[in-house]
């Protein structure tokens, strides 16, 4: 009696751990359905507000590569200096902005963060359109959203003073660890990241 109760006891074990694998693979596949979701869920969002800062013909997923380099899409996303939300803006830069959108609500909605986040970003690349070349400007223009223009400016002056090209990113690559008061490890691996994003978001 005691083998065979042994016997059931085992098979109840056994017939236990069924639902705890099964539990887990759905588990996953539900977090992988989360992820699928929220890698589209903005989007639309993304399209729209690129379309009306930069026109038809500008490629959207730089903004959204932009965005998965500053928050990984995360709404809630807070700094440790205080930048907010999807496209990390400080509230100060916000406030700047809705000053002149006064319709843009609260910092913290994804649409209105987006929103503001590209239009500060047509409001840099108006700023280098007159000197960097179209190809180059995307680089000039996050450079100068993740470290300020400031500091992109000295180093285009940098490169200058050495003869280097001062409107191309490839020489603002090669000065940046002259230029002072610059933490230029984090500017240049934020724009190769967002590089790196974009070629993700056009693979098929």
């Amino acid at each position: 009696m005691r083998a065979l109760w042994l016997v059931v006891l085992a098979a109840g074990v056994a017939g236990a751990q069924v639902p705890e694998r099964s539990t887990g693979a759905l588990a996953r596949a539900a977090v992988a359905r989360a992820n699928a979701k929220n890698a589209v869920r903005f989007d639309a969002t993304f399209q729209k507000y690129s379309k009306r800062y930069f026109g038809v013909g500008f490629d959207w997923r730089l903004f959204k590569a932009q965005a998965m380099a500053e928050s990984n899409l995360d709404t809630a996303a807070v700094s440790w200096v205080g930048a907010r939300g999807l496209m990390q803006l400080m509230p100060s830069t916000y406030s700047r902005i809705q000053s002149v959108k006064p319709e843009f609500g609260n910092i913290d909605d994804p649409e209105w963060n987006i929103a503001a986040g590209i239009m500060h970003n047509r409001h840099l690349w108006k700023l280098w359109s007159a000197t960097v070349p179209e190809e180059d400007r995307p680089n000039f223009m996050f450079g100068s959203y993740n470290a300020g223009e400031g500091n992109i400016a000295r180093a285009s002056k940098a490169a200058e003073a050495r003869a280097l090209e001062p409107t191309r990113w490839s020489s603002i690559e090669q000065v940046a660890p002259d230029v002072p008061r610059w933490r230029y490890r984090e500017t240049l691996g934020y724009v190769r990241k967002i590089e790196s994003n974009y070629s993700k978001l056009r693979a098929p």
